[in-house]
């Protein structure tokens, strides 16, 4: 039997729903209004002003939930770009995000968004906020694999800063960026195991972090304005040097969101630190795996650029995703709770 929509009023909202390690990303179809803007950067602003309601529908309860991840495709002004993409999430919309990224790669070829795919690898170009991000795709046999990307440039943004936390005292910290800012610090320090922890401990430690280093810590960005802003912190095992070894981490970002995936664009600002520090050389190829899931993504510097006035690094970072089903949600106009809800 062909399921049908209920009768409704109003606009359709059609969604494919993916994952990649674990944390989810539902990228939108239709049901979208025209987003206005010459720029990815603008219509991220124009999103996040006038059209934030479908934000919460889609994020928010009951048709998503607090941790929910979506991708909104959107047309880029680069003529070398497939597909432009705004991120968006319990708080707002991020600057980049790598899982995303990954699946979107996948996402695009399956969903011809590209040119005639080539194997073994089709090459998407994708516009995130951030800047241009190149996906390459596994692809044989008509069907698609495993995706890596090519960061923009990934820089230590500061090391060994020391901030006042709420609850933990002084403590310090280093604050890398890979396409969106994060804190860094070893879980140890609160007496936590991003493994074998409890999510609830890991999380009160981290958002104690972030709101720490939003409020003592000024951060910029060489090319914009809109890219200096503290996304998140990352708690880690403290394996930083290099070693055949798996290492750990958990991301907890936005508004105590966590993370299911090792975290793309944090495996890249993590590789960008170890790299400074002198911890890993260009080409030594490492895995990250997610403290919550235990799902793994590989990180390697490839590239030395710069970025402004910090020295940077071009960072490979790879990993799988996989589809989980396909939704066309709608909104019955007597639903008080329509707009979307969050349980904390």
């Amino acid at each position: 039997m062909e399921m049908q929509l209920p009768p409704h009023e109003g606009v359709e909202l059609s969604v494919v729903d993916m994952h990649t390690g674990g944390e989810p990303l539902r990228v939108i179809l239709s049901g979208y209004p025209e987003v206005k803007g010459d720029s990815v950067l603008s219509k991220r602003r124009y999103v996040r002003e006038h059209l934030d309601h479908l934000r919460r529908v889609l994020m928010y309860e009951p048709r998503g939930h607090y941790d929910m991840y979506g991708a909104l495709i959107v047309d880029s002004e680069l003529p070398e770009a497939d597909l432009g993409v705004l991120f968006m999430h319990n708080e707002g919309y991020s600057t980049m995000c790598g899982h995303a990224v990954i699946a979107l790669g996948r996402f695009a070829v399956d969903y011809k968004l590209v040119k005639e795919p080539q194997s073994p690898e089709t090459q998407v170009n994708i516009h995130c906020p951030c800047g241009l991000v190149k996906a390459f795709v596994e692809y044989s046999g008509g069907k698609t694999g495993g995706v890596r990307f090519l960061s923009v440039p990934a820089f230590a943004f500061a090391t060994d800063v020391t901030v006042t936390v709420e609850g933990f005292g002084e403590v310090t910290l280093d604050i890398s960026y890979g396409g969106a800012f994060y804190a860094f610090v070893n879980a140890q320090r609160f007496g936590l195991d991003v493994t074998k922890s409890r999510t609830r401990d890991l999380v009160d430690a981290a958002t104690a972090v972030t709101n720490a280093v939003k409020s003592q810590v000024k951060l910029h960005h060489p090319t914009s304005d809109d890219l200096a802003f503290l996304y998140g912190t990352i708690l880690t095992d403290g394996k930083d040097n290099y070693s055949s070894e798996v290492t750990a981490n958990i991301c907890v970002f936005a508004e105590a969101q966590v993370d299911r995936s090792p975290t793309g664009s944090g495996v890249t600002a993590r590789v960008a630190l170890q790299y400074h520090k002198g911890l890993i050389q260009l080409n030594q190829s490492r895995t990250f795996q997610s403290g919550s899931t235990g799902s793994q993504f590989t990180g390697k510097a490839v590239k030395e650029t710069e970025c402004g006035d910090f020295k940077a690094v071009v960072v490979e970072v790879a990993g799988r995703a996989f589809y989980t089903g396909v939704s066309r949600f709608v909104q019955e106009p007597d639903d008080k709770l329509t707009h979307g809800f969050l349980l904390k």
